[in-house]
């Protein structure tokens, strides 16, 4: 055994245990299970890489389950990203402890935990908490937290690829950078799917501690097998080229789930979970009592008994959302179907591996498409599932309400000595560019709110006693708990029926369009809205069916980089008529149809369409690179032409394009001879072409609350929406006006670069623009291709005349 406690020679009778175990199963141990036990025990830190269904918890669980010592108190945290996973990650670990004949206690503490079950966990603490990266920091703001944690051995992050890209993830770093300090014995790993920075990934969750430390990615050599097959219509003809949500075709859905045990549906949006599960059973009534909704603002018992119910085989049918994306181990599963464009590939696989969820076995998913050019995504999918193209994530850095709001727990608790504080937090990932002046401001901002905010105070949170910096207010203590996190939406009511239980939240701004006796769908059920009363929205069961259904802010994904390129091959392909793909054999005609119109763009070209209508004078362009990279190349080429002559302009887009609308001749080609794609002074352009500042002020608001400028309020009493927006702006103006240099303002501009526009990925699609020919047609009216972007632009705009109506009309047009 060495200085930090390592047992070399544990490693033999790890895999010997753990083999009989495993035989007794009918299991095979596979080579990168031995090899995770075998680095463990050697004191390694690293991140185990397989696929869904290998056995990736016992990869790590089975190690420190067998180096728990009894009476030491908390040994172990196996942290998850959603509640979901950690029921399931319970299940497998009491599995494993009772099969190896270990005397264990293991708890769960999520936001789902009882106030009594959590006094339990703090009194008496289990050997392994399973827990959320929230928890994790409550725990943190607890007195005496150093004492709860002394004994901590291992950390596991599941499913660290979900959580490194989000603040949640920052989130993890801060936590682990003071447990390293209190328990310097601490092992951490990380389980992970495959993603493009794998390298990466493992130095964001091990900080300084990846120069220092010794460290391993264990990837399994397991090659999983997936199928992908695609839902067609009759005719392409019959196919919705917008819209629809795939609903049309929910009769070729049947027979697939009619001759599987047990089916997921995946829908990107909660919204479209609710319209599915609506019409499948008004389509098959059948269904009633066998198929399912599951979200994530369902309420949990609702969603704890549709996971044991699938679980048992009482389910045929479950449609959810990414609340059942991740690590469940659901057997009975056979099939998937994904409705709908997945935008990453690393999400199609990880939604793909629910079915066939264990060793060998083979995923089974159909991909059913809400408009026809979505069937090209299949196409690609496949292709990238099989050469494994798993997309990269962009670690957050520099989130200065993380640190904040941190900083604040720390004072909430025993209080914290700022220089080893900053020590600490300057070792990790997204900290370590972090400037002595920058970590001043930060104590500064959370002792008197900063420069701008110094004479109220409200803000004077954290006072300094004998150099310690502590929160000794229980107003300001019991505010932060209620705040902790960051996970930001918009203000959250209960739905309550006014005889029953409790059903779910949703979003203030939803009912706040209805009144007493309006009728709305939610959690699969029609209901009748009674009052709004102590944010509870009370509610009686109606029967009558129609009306509207909740859709929650941010639902749409744009599409991966990886998705781009993809898509741009299949184009190709599908030009060069050497494409076998069934999709896009099945597409020809509607191919054929853009080739007669414009063209089909080879690899080494860029399309431009141009054309008059009633609407004005249309110019639409095809970079393949997502909404989010569309809004800022559109806004970009809208300001640049404008500066050729005064013109104005309106903009739509989707995944695949952008168009730019105006009511004078655009002059396309005189922008093109001026160099419009160029990336010369591409900075400067874009905060010129946005209103970046209102795009900030949106961010600003999410900031705004991690940090704790604004209170969302007490439980039962939460403010409301349109006042939160206008606190967290009215502070984004003082600080415009009067502090430039705040940090949490240069976030919100930074954020939008990074996050909304992807400045990287459009500097990278301008660049390969420039190298393309371009090729502008004259089409004369919208194209194929056209046709999805402008339907969403009509979405928004029209009033008298039906969607539905303009789209038919369209359609005989083309």
């Amino acid at each position: 055994m060495d200085a930090y406690g390592y047992d070399y020679g544990a490693g033999a009778m790890t895999q010997i245990r753990a083999e009989n175990w495993f035989a007794s199963n009918g299991w095979k141990v596979f080579p990168f299970q031995t090899s995770a036990w075998k680095h463990y025990n050697e004191g390694f830190n690293g991140i185990v890489n397989a696929p869904t269904g290998s056995g990736k918890t016992y990869s790590l669980m089975v190690p420190i389950l067998q180096s728990i010592e009894k009476g030491k108190g908390l040994q172990a945290i196996w942290i998850t990203p959603i509640r979901a996973l950690s029921k399931e990650i319970l299940q497998s670990t009491e599995k494993a402890a009772k099969g190896l004949d270990l005397e264990v206690k293991v708890a769960v503490r999520t936001g789902d935990t009882s106030t009594k079950d959590k006094t339990k966990l703090k009194k008496s603490p289990p050997d392994i908490l399973i827990t959320t990266p929230e928890t994790i920091h409550l725990l943190l703001a607890q007195k005496g937290y150093d004492s709860y944690f002394k004994n901590v051995k291992a950390i596991v992050m599941d499913e660290w690829h979900e959580m490194m890209g989000s603040k949640r993830g920052v989130q993890i770093e801060l936590a682990l950078s003071r447990l390293k300090s209190i328990s310097p014995q601490l092992r951490i790993w990380g389980i992970s799917a495959t993603i493009g920075n794998m390298e990466e990934s493992l130095q964001v969750l091990l900080g300084n501690w990846h120069e220092t430390r010794p460290k391993v990615i264990v990837k399994s050599k397991i090659k999983k097998k997936y199928i992908v097959k695609s839902v067609f219509p009759n005719e392409l003809e019959t196919l919705p080229w917008a819209g629809h949500l795939g609903i049309r075709l929910i009769e070729k859905i049947i027979p697939i789930l009619l001759r599987s045990e047990s089916t997921l549906i995946f829908l990107n949006t909660r919204g479209q979970a609710e319209i599915w599960y609506q019409k499948l059973l008004e389509h098959s009534p059948d269904f009633a009592g066998v198929v399912a909704l599951h979200h994530g603002s369902m309420s949990r018992e609702t969603r704890h008994w549709v996971e044991d119910a699938l679980y048992d085989g009482r389910l045929k049918v479950v449609i959810c959302t990414s609340s059942l994306d991740l690590g469940v181990d659901f057997r009975p599963v056979e099939t998937i179907i994904q409705v709908g464009g997945p935008k990453g590939v690393s999400r199609f696989m990880q939604r793909a591996g629910r079915s066939g969820h264990q060793p060998g076995a083979t995923s089974n998913i159909y991909f059913l498409p809400t408009h026809s050019l979505e069937l090209i995504e299949a196409a690609a999918l496949r292709e990238a599932v099989d050469k494994e193209l798993t997309e990269s994530r962009l670690p957050f850095i520099r989130s200065f309400d993380v640190l904040i709001q941190y900083l604040v727990t720390l004072a909430v608790s025993d209080g914290f000595l700022p220089q080893e504080i900053f020590e600490e937090v300057r070792n990790t990932f997204c900290y370590n560019s972090i400037s002595e002046e920058e970590w001043l401001w930060c104590l500064s901002f959370i002792v008197q709110g900063g420069n701008s905010l110094q004479g109220y105070d409200e803000f004077h949170k954290v006072v300094i006693e004998e150099g310690v910096y502590k929160v000794t207010s229980r107003k300001v203590a019991m505010r932060h708990r209620l705040s902790m996190g960051t996970i930001v939406s918009d203000a959250m009511l209960k739905v309550k029926m006014q005889r029953g239980g409790y059903l779910g939240n949703i979003e203030e701004y939803f009912v706040a369009k209805l009144n007493p006796g309006d009728n709305f769908w939610f959690s699969g059920r029609s209901l009748e809205l009674i009052r709004i009363k102590d944010m509870t929205v009370q509610v009686r069961k109606s029967n009558k069916q129609t009306g509207p259904i909740p859709s929650w802010m941010g639902g749409r994904m744009p599409l991966s980089s990886q998705m781009s390129k993809m898509l741009r091959k299949k184009l190709n392909e599908a030009v060069l008529k050497t494409s076998k793909d069934e999709e896009i054999l099945f597409l020809e005609p509607l191919i054929a149809q853009q080739q007669e119109t414009s063209i089909v763009p080879k690899e080494g070209q860029f399309l431009i369409e141009q054309y008059e209508s009633k609407d004005g004078y249309h110019v639409l362009m095809y970079p393949f690179e997502g909404r989010f990279v569309h809004e800022g190349i559109g806004a970009l080429i809208a300001y640049r032409i404008s500066l050729l002559q005064p013109i104005s302009f309106s903009i739509a887009m989707n995944d695949y394009g952008f168009e730019l609308l105006s009511d004078q001749p655009i002059p396309m080609q005189d922008a093109i001879d001026t160099n419009i794609f160029s990336t010369d002074h591409l900075m400067e352009d874009i905060l010129a072409s946005i209103n970046s500042v209102e795009m900030a002020k949106r961010r600003f608001r999410d900031i705004a609350s991690i940090s704790g400028l604004v209170f969302q309020g007490y439980p039962h009493k939460q403010k409301k929406e349109r006042h939160l927006q206008a606190s967290s702006q009215l502070f984004f103006s003082v600080f415009q006006d009067y502090e430039k240099d705040n940090l949490l303002l240069r976030q919100s501009f930074d954020e939008v670069m990074d996050f909304q526009l992807e400045e990287v990925r459009m500097r990278e699609a301008l660049n390969r623009i420039n190298n393309q020919e371009i090729v502008i047609t004259n089409p004369g009216k919208f194209t194929p291709f056209a046709f999805p972007i402008i339907v969403d632009r009509l979405r928004e705009k029209l009033t008298s005349e039906s969607l539905q109506d303009r789209i038919k009309k369209m359609k005989i047009q083309l």
